[in-house]
């Protein structure tokens, strides 16, 4: 970097001093190119095994011998596996709140790296899958939001593995409630058939992984493995952020 373009930086964050994203207080120079401080990353908190062999979450104690938490034992889910590198709260929560409605899209690279981190450490399959299917927004809901924040993070990952992206072989057939706020069992049925395939696409026996931000109930991740499932698709995985 040529000492004219150090001065124009050093001068832009004195006049613009970048954030932490998560405690909000200034981030030291040497910190420019960051998002959070390194306080606030040390309480991003990852999800630790053992996992459910089902939704992913970390298993209590007492459930262990079962290898399934009591949650999936009461709602059969029609994905085969899904997996989450961190837990949806605290630092994480506002910074995935940040990225998914208030458009910073720059965010995708470092919460990325955290699902590829993952898969890396728990030798989660990828080899095994054909393509990765971001979850797919409402055509109403998208125009509202201006992208799908599932389809970033599938592009990052689709990238780092070197496998296809398909953006428009899964679609939201209606639309349907926003699940924020709903009891379990109404999350359920509120996305009961509301995904559909597209018709020129052969999913016979293929394995293919979903990618989404966040899994709470796994009700919508359900959904759409059930319409992939009923189009061919032998193996449906999940792949979020958080859970």
């Amino acid at each position: 970097m040529s000492m004219l373009r150090r001065f124009v930086r050093v001068l832009k964050n004195i006049a613009y001093p970048k954030i932490c994203l998560g405690c909000k207080t200034r981030l030291e120079p040497h910190l420019a190119d960051e998002y959070i401080c390194s306080r606030c990353r040390l309480k991003i908190k990852k999800n630790t095994p053992p996992f459910c062999h089902s939704c992913g979450r970390h298993l209590e104690k007492n459930n262990r011998h079962k290898n399934i938490c009591p949650a999936c034992l009461r709602n059969k889910l029609r994905f085969d596996r899904a997996f989450s590198p961190c837990l949806y709260e605290g630092v994480l929560k506002e910074l995935i709140h940040e990225f998914k409605y208030k458009g910073k899209t720059h965010l995708a690279q470092p919460l990325s790296k955290m699902m590829t981190d993952f898969i890396r450490e728990y030798d989660f399959p990828i080899e095994y899958m054909d393509f990765i299917i971001p979850m797919p927004l409402h055509k109403a809901r998208e125009r509202e939001r201006e992208f799908n924040q599932a389809e970033v993070l599938g592009r990052h990952v689709a990238f780092e593995f070197n496998k296809g992206l398909k953006n428009n072989l899964l679609r939201r057939a209606r639309l349907t409630q926003t699940q924020t706020g709903l009891a379990n069992d109404r999350r359920f049925l509120n996305v009961e058939n509301s995904f559909n395939v597209a018709k020129d696409i052969d999913l016979k026996d293929k394995n293919v992984l979903i990618v989404d931000d966040v899994l709470t109930t796994g009700a919508t991740s359900s959904a759409a493995a059930a319409a992939l499932k009923s189009a061919g698709a032998n193996i449906v995985f999940v792949l979020t952020l958080a859970n």
